[in-house]
Formats: C-alpha cells, structure tokens, sequence
C-alpha cells in the first residue's frame, strides 16, 4: 500500500469513528445540560463555591463570570508557577519568569496552551498537574458552556434568561470531561504513555553524551490536553515524543480524542432546538470543510513539492518516522482545524503551500469541528451571517430558526468575526516593524514572515500550535502573544452571549414560503462559502507575502 492510499484508510477510518460517536455523544450532552438533577459531586461544589445552580442568568451576568473565573484563574496559575520552587515536586525547577508566567497563564486559561518554554526543563510535578491539568478541564468546560448559552438563546423566546454559568461548567468538567480523560488516558497508559512520578533519572546515549531523562504524570495530561481541545505537551516535543506519543495507533486515538466531543455537539445543539435535521446542516459543514483542508495538506506533503523532497518521494524533514507523512499531515490538519495546537511533527519544515494550510485553518476560526464548545459557537454565528447574506439577496427579513437577525444581531456577529483578524494583523505589523519582532526570527524573507503570521494567528485563534522557528520565549513576544490570546478568547465570548441574549428575548417567527430552509444542502453549501470567503478576504495579502510568496519562488 502506498503512503496515499493508507493516509487515505488513516483518514477515512478518523471519519467513520467520529460519524459513529456523533449521535450518542450528541445525546449524552444533551441530557448533560437539560436535566434538571444535580449529583452529589456537584451539590458540594456548588456549596464550596458560595453558588445556586439553579437561579437563571442573564447574558450579561453570564458573561461576568466567565470573566471572573477566568481572572482568577490566571492569578492562581500564575502565582503557581512563580512560587514553584517552593512545591513539592518542583523536581528542583526554580520559579518560572514573570513574563513566561504570565503568557502561560494566559495560555492555558484561554484554552490556547501555546508553550514558550520546554516543558520537563520548566515545570515541576506539581505545577503540571494542580495547574496546567487542571485548566485542561475547565478552560474546555468554559468554551462548552458559552456554546451551550448561544443554544440556548436560539431555543428560548422571550426571556431574559440563558441558564447558570457554574452549573454548565460544573456539569461539563464533572459528567462528559473527567470521565473521558479518565478512560482515555488508562487506555494510553496501556499504549505504552508514561504515568508516574519518578525523579528524573540519567542516561548514556548511544553517542556516549549524558541526557536525563524525566518522567511524570504524562498520560493522565496527554489524554485531557486533546480532549479538551487544548494541545500543549508535557515535552517539548509534544505529541512526537515516545512518551506522549509511542506508537501509530496512539497516534490514531489521539486524533479521534481530538474530534470527538466538537464534531458530536451539533447533535446537541439540534436536539436543543428541536430539529435533529439542523444538527446534521452544521455538522455536514464542519465535515466539508475538514476533508478538503486535510486532503489539501496531505496532497501536498504528499505531492513533494521542492528538491529534496522530491527526490524521497515525499516531504519527510521534520516528520516523526514512527508515524509517517500522510499521518501526521492528518494530525496537522485535525489540530489547526480544532484549537488543539498539539504537534506530532514540525510544521515550520511543511512545503510552503502545507503550512500555508495550517495556517488557514486557524484563520477560518477553527470550525471544522473546532474546539470544544467554541468551533460550534463560530459555526452558528457563521450560519447567522449566511442567512442575513441570503435575506439581501432576496429581500427578505433574514431568519434562522425562526429568530429574526436584524441590525442588533448582525453587529454582534460582525464584531465577532472581526476580533481574531485585528489581533493576527496588528499582532504581525508590530512585531515585523521592529528589532524587538524580527531578532526572534530563525530566517528572513517570506518564510520569516511565516513564522511570525504562524504564530499571531495561533495566538489570537487560541490554537496554541507553532511553527518552529521562532523564538518566541522573549518577553516582547510573551507579552504580545499573552495579549493576542486573551482578547482572542474573552471579547469574542462576550459577543457570544450578547447575541445569546438578543436571540432569547425574541418571539418565535413561523416558518413561511419565504424562509431560507437551513437544513439543505444549498445552505450547507452557502455557509462553507461564507466562511472561505470571509478568510480569504480577510488573510489573503498576509499570506500572499508568506507562504504563496515562498511557494510561487
């Protein structure tokens, strides 16, 4: 068989495992925020916290504390990591510096887990797990939740109301993530991904030089970091290192973690407004989007475009052996697609039209399935504009599911789609105007600009995957790249739930001879125009002066 034709099985049997989780995952989440019952777990959160899980919330006062969890979550996590020499298990690590700290911190509450240090050289036991882990979960369980509120603001009329922030969040950490994260990651340990708590011992390499080797609690990290959607890794090397990663179908599973709870949850949101058939309209365009994206990459990892890799037949520098290109071009494209950012090989050393796909996935706002929660919330503001788009067209007042969106919902959804650009733009601007941008780049030219694009456009997305090349643990881009992901994450939820809200306090319009029918193929196809669209509008001089320039030399 061939490297295409069993990237093609590879792929393919990616597909059929997320297509038979769709329905009974979509339906375990449902039930998991419409039920009414509270377990015992939860009761004694809710108490912990000083909270009523059942008293309603308005948008705004949903979106307060999502803000408000997040706020002291990064002042733990920083303080964490800053008094790290002083915890057990520090494994001798001195406090991590202000400026990664607080980059970190805002990685991993931000969902982006963009790592500018190394991770067994910096992070002790402790910190790994009582910090970083722990964002893992509830980062996730955040994005869920706003997701769920936007559902919610569609399913409801006339109300003010959206549900319970740390109900949802509760409920997301405690009944669809922890257990999950607890079967994978036995499943892992057995694939052979190290779980313990040794203290880093010493080896001799084959070349004679000295290297210690560390340990830890890997898998139990591993399984929640692509479950979540989260990426990052325990090791530098991230998910092409042996103990992350040891074999091709750990490297299969990982990829199906990865996929699993996005692509299943527009069976979720169908159910939740009743109409099983706009579930399927949502997830069709996720799917769509996804097979082309990964056959693109593939096709020109693959297709060995260059000297050298024409002459071993395929695009093989920086890939790990152990998985192959097709491979790890599917696990390229299933985290840029999402906003997982976890690598099994360097994107830096793509063909330039590969990496340029890594890249445009982010761009198009990580929707394909998207992160957990959030690729579904982007999905719908994108089915919002379509409508709005096709009601122009016609001269119809646009509706979708039976909710009008005028002015007031159109200047959400625009200022939604408008965040991430302005961050991935000026971002880049600033950074190549000055020496404080360009020392910290590996080459020049348009694969220099790549590197900085690659990594603004990570950041703002909360992708949180890099290009190489990049040295990118300086405090200039610490502190750029912290701010990119915090308006990345934060103002866009923000417009999440206010057009939640504005959706909610609506009556239910009919259905007339007149109403776009969202549920068809037609639509199907409008939304992923619109989304491809809207990027290259948007992205395409960017990427005509990086990776189509270096491509076209």
């Amino acid at each position: 068989m061939n490297a295409a034709a069993a990237g093609i099985l590879f792929a393919g049997s990616l597909l059929i495992a997320a297509a038979l989780a769709y329905r009974p995952m979509g339906d375990y989440m449902y039930r998991v925020y419409s039920g009414s019952r509270h377990t015992r777990a939860e009761r004694a959160v809710y108490r912990l916290v000083g909270v009523r899980p059942d008293a309603e919330q308005t948008w705004a006062a949903y979106a307060r504390c999502v803000l408000v969890f997040s706020a002291v979550s990064v002042l733990f996590l920083y303080g964490l990591q800053r008094l790290q020499n002083h915890l057990v298990w520090s494994l001798g690590f001195g406090p991590v510096v202000s400026h990664q700290a607080w980059n970190t911190a805002i990685s991993f509450v931000t969902n982006t887990n963009w790592q500018s240090y190394a991770g067994e050289t910096t992070m002790g036991y402790l910190v790994q797990m009582a910090g970083l882990a722990v964002q893992n979960f509830v980062s996730a369980a955040v994005g869920m939740a706003v997701a769920i509120a936007l559902v919610r603001g569609f399913a409801r009329t006339k109300t003010e109301y959206l549900g319970n922030f740390w109900k949802d969040l509760v409920r997301g950490t405690l009944r669809i993530l922890l257990p999950l994260a607890f079967a994978g990651a036995l499943v892992l340990v057995a694939g052979g991904v190290v779980q313990n708590f040794h203290d880093p011992y010493a080896i001799q390499t084959l070349a004679g030089a000295r290297q210690v080797v560390t340990g830890g609690p890997v898998a139990s990290q591993e399984v929640i970091k692509q479950l979540g959607t989260n990426g990052g890794g325990f090791y530098n090397a991230n998910s092409a290192h042996p103990f992350e990663n040891p074999t091709p179908w750990t490297n299969w599973l990982q990829i199906f973690l990865v996929l699993v709870i996005s692509a299943s949850m527009p069976r979720t949101f169908g159910r939740m407004v009743g109409s099983d058939r706009q579930g399927y309209a949502i997830v069709a365009v996720m799917a769509t989007l996804a097979i082309i994206s990964t056959a693109l990459i593939m096709f020109f990892q693959l297709g060995h475009h260059g000297t050298v890799p024409t002459a071993v037949g395929a695009a093989t520098e920086g890939v790990e052996t152990r998985f192959g290109v097709a491979n790890s071009a599917t696990f390229a494209g299933a985290t840029t697609l999402t906003s997982t950012g976890a690598v099994d090989s360097a994107h830096d050393s793509y063909t330039s039209l590969g990496g340029m796909m890594t890249m445009f996935n982010m761009m198009l706002g990580e929707i394909a399935p998207g992160g957990v929660g959030s690729g579904l919330y982007g999905m719908l503001v994108l089915a919002v504009i379509t409508v709005f788009v096709a009601g122009l067209m016609v001269g119809r007042t646009p509706e979708y599911l039976g909710k009008k969106i005028g002015r007031r919902e159109m200047t959400f959804a625009a200022s939604y789609f408008l965040i991430t650009p302005i961050c991935v733009l000026t971002g880049t601007a600033v950074a190549m105007a000055g020496d404080w941008g360009r020392a910290g780049m590996l080459n020049t030219g348009p694969h220099g600009l790549s590197e900085v694009l690659y990594a603004f456009t990570s950041a703002s997305n909360n992708n949180g995957s890099a290009f190489a090349g990049l040295t990118a643990g300086t405090p200039f881009y610490d502190t750029a790249l912290g701010l990119a992901m915090a308006v990345g994450r934060f103002l866009p939820m923000i417009f999440i739930l206010a057009l939640a809200g504005s959706l909610a306090r609506q009556r239910l319009t009919p259905a007339s001879e007149g109403t776009l029918p969202t549920y068809r193929p037609q639509f199907v196809g409008m939304v992923a125009g619109v989304a491809v669209i809207l990027v290259a509008l948007t992205f395409l001089p960017a990427l005509a002066l990086g990776p189509l320039a270096e491509g076209i030399r």
